[in-house]
């Protein structure tokens, strides 16, 4: 039987909720989890709307039933109306998502947190209604309006912060597509040029493609050169010569070159677009993380209905056997203060609670986490994978060596080429231009730059002839420059690997996790970084399709995965992974895509991240177990099991009693939860001072 990808409920094959998505058919249990799937940004307006309501609303009824007294009100009756009008919107507009869920649990035959909500609040509603309209009908007792809009209203807050995780996913996909220009070069079968939007281009269309330029569709290319940045496929800032005949991407950039192509791929069918669809798999494909309250709800369900049932029908029967005059009223306050008691206010407040808590710590050091489901996925990551450039690499290369020639100097080399280079987009040339500046050394303006792609470039300067040429290495980049022909010095360049990224490896390490690299770069310079860092796998040379499939790989092996990356190239991956991590010097699209962002881009804190996780879900259920514990314990008492010692009177306050109950069980959660920020520090320290002395003793060398 298929599953409903929003709540996981079984769904019969038979329903008429379902979507077909390339090619797959999805199955929902209801309008409302098809909407959150195909419209998230609409449910989360809906969501939205509903959750002002609540809030507006519970937050009034609270202060009203706890601190104004009934005098205000003319009477007590009439402060009982004004809370029934506040909690009714409440309870059948805010509320309403829950009874549509419970609804389909039930027809499924099995429990979930919907159902015992509606069961709650309704049963609370409904009662406090009843009293506050026929008074006297049942002995002296308290309304629970207050109770069933506040427990609403607060597990709805927890929902409409779970459907942004969606609707984030879908931003991040659609930057993608603004990657593609809106306008093309389309050269006519009679070789004029005109300009056309993108989405007009055809298969066998002929475009042109200046310097500076995104390639609008993927193609071959039919005559030109030039060196153009696949980072967004690669990750790896080196640009990749094109030349005829070569097959350039949608997306890409063409640095230096006139590119003319033989459109092969659009719309759907180009490589921008098929991204575009691995998102939105990688999103909706992800195995839910059934919450703990999910799991306890479908065993605590039956148990509630049966106690309170059971309760119920006891006293009903046993007073009418014994000629009381109530039994009916008294089985409906027993009834009523068994479910009254198992209401999950404090079940509700156990994950929120502690979630704020540990994101307000994270931020705090520099860790946003955007997605607080993946804590739970994160305290359980056994494998650590890692993009290179840019995550375990600074993303840009860097001068490591000028090497003068000829009685050149230093400084007279890194003028010559930098004056030439401040001319060319290349990342080499940007690296140049850093170094001078840093070096305070002045730049002359050059003439007759001519950009040779693949080879280097040449111009005046100062009347002086200067021709550089550039070339790759294992481990980096080399550059020579010439200036009237004579070889005037080199500069070698490489990306350095990030401080503090060999300790965090090891440190994983030995927390069991095991690391692997996944990069877009040759075999030979991953494999470098991999030895330099003591990282156990590297696959190179891959593409961001290629990314997701080793993750889903390690997956299917049991694998729960950690994946850490900063590019465009990267965003597929960190959908698909368990945990997806984000640099904070990443592209706009990996930080939308990321469950988590490093603000400071210090590897070190995935240890910190780790230990959040783990402390986070171990409150949590601390929480849920001293909840469900609590409200256990008392689920007798509600039952009547005083009676024999306190005689029929008990049954007047024991609905009073169980909103005590739920207020001493919310309050030992709040309690628990704010020592979670001491025991996270605690361990965090401790790991600390290890983390950074052991990085200032690590030297790499590159």
């Amino acid at each position: 039987m298929p599953t409903d990808p929003v709540c996981g409920m079984f769904v019969p094959e038979d329903t008429d909720l379902k979507s077909a998505v390339d090619g797959q058919t999805y199955y929902f249990c209801s309008k409302t989890c098809q909407q959150k799937y195909s419209s998230p940004e609409k449910e989360a307006v809906r969501l939205k709307r509903r959750l002002a309501v609540g809030w507006a609303l519970a937050l009034p009824i609270i202060i009203i039933n706890y601190q104004i007294p009934g005098s205000l009100f003319h009477g007590q009756a009439y402060k009982d109306i004004a809370l029934f009008i506040m909690a009714l919107p409440v309870q059948f507009y805010s509320g309403f998502g829950f009874y549509e869920g419970a609804y389909h649990a039930v027809k499924s035959k099995s429990g979930n947190m919907d159902l015992l909500i509606s069961m709650g609040t309704l049963t609370a509603f409904i009662f406090s209604s009843y009293v506050t309209f026929f008074p006297g009908e049942i002995p002296a007792t308290d309304v629970y309006f207050d109770a069933s809009a506040f427990i609403i209203t607060l597990i709805l807050t927890g929902n409409f912060i779970e459907n942004l995780t969606k609707a984030r996913a879908n931003r991040a996909a659609r930057k993608l597509l603004d990657l593609i220009p809106n306008t093309s070069h389309l050269i006519k079968e009679d070789g004029n040029e005109i300009d056309i939007p993108t989405d007009e281009l055809k298969e066998g269309n002929v475009i042109l493609v200046r310097p500076g330029e995104s390639i609008p569709a993927d193609g071959r290319v039919l005559d030109g050169s030039a060196e153009v940045d696949e980072s967004m496929l690669t990750g790896e800032q080196e640009p990749v010569m094109k030349t005829k005949d070569d097959m350039v991407s949608s997306g890409t950039s063409n640095l230096n070159g006139v590119l003319k192509i033989s459109v092969t791929g659009t719309g759907k069918n180009s490589t921008v677009s098929q991204i575009y669809e691995l998102i939105q798999r990688a999103v909706s494909g992800r195995a839910k993380v059934q919450r703990i309250a999910d799991v306890f709800s479908a065993i605590f369900v039956p148990v509630v209905i049966a106690a309170a049932l059971a309760s119920g029908l006891f006293w009903y029967f046993y007073l009418s056997s014994t000629g009381f005059g109530f039994p009916l009223e008294i089985a409906v306050l027993a009834f009523v203060s068994v479910v009254v008691i198992a209401c999950p206010c404090a079940i509700g407040l156990a994950g929120p609670i502690t979630l704020l808590i540990s994101s307000n710590y994270a931020s705090e050091n520099g860790i946003i986490i955007k997605n607080t489901s993946a804590l739970d996925r994160l305290s359980k990551v056994n494998i650590a994978v890692f993009d290179k450039t840019g995550t375990l690499t600074e993303p840009d290369p860097v001068i490591t060596e000028i090497i003068p020639e000829n009685g050149w100097s230093r400084g007279d080399v890194l003028h010559m080429a930098a004056s030439v280079e401040r001319s060319s987009n290349h990342p080499i040339a940007r690296a140049i231009i850093r170094e001078a500046e840093r070096s305070e050394i002045p730049l002359d303006e050059s003439q007759n730059v001519k950009e040779i792609p693949g080879m280097g470039i040449s111009g005046t300067v100062d009347g002086r002839e200067v021709k550089i040429t550039r070339a790759s290495r294992t481990g980096g980049s080399v550059v020579s420059i010439f200036v009237d022909g004579l070889n005037t010095g080199e500069i070698k360049l490489s990306y350095a690997v990030r401080e503090g990224a060999a300790t965090a490896i090891t440190e994983l390490r030995r927390l069991g996790i095991r690391t692997s690299m996944v990069t877009g770069d040759s075999k030979s310079e991953a494999e470098r970084i991999a030895r330099i860092l003591g990282i156990d796998d590297v696959h190179a040379e891959v593409l961001p399709e290629s990314k997701s499939e080793i993750i889903k790989e390690y997956q299917m092996k049991g694998d729960y995965v950690m994946f850490t990356g900063d590019g465009i190239n990267d965003t597929v991956a960190l959908e698909t992974a368990d945990v997806g991590i984000a640099m904070g010097s990443g592209t706009d699209i990996a930080r939308e895509s990321g469950d988590i962002i490093l603000i400071n881009n210090d590897l070190r804190q995935l240890i910190l991240t780790r230990i959040i996780g783990t402390k986070t879900i171990t409150k949590i259920k601390q929480n849920i177990g001293w909840a469900v514990g609590y409200n256990t314990v008392l689920m007798p008492v509600a039952g009547g099991v005083l009676v024999p010692f306190l005689g029929l009177s008990v049954f007047s306050v024991l609905p009073i009693l169980a909103a005590f109950a739920m207020g001493m069980s919310s309050s030992s959660v709040v309690i628990n939860s704010m020592m979670l920020r001491k025991k996270i520090s605690r361990e965090w320290k401790r790991r600390e001072t290890y983390l950074y002395q052991k990085t200032a003793q690590i030297h790499p060398a590159d």
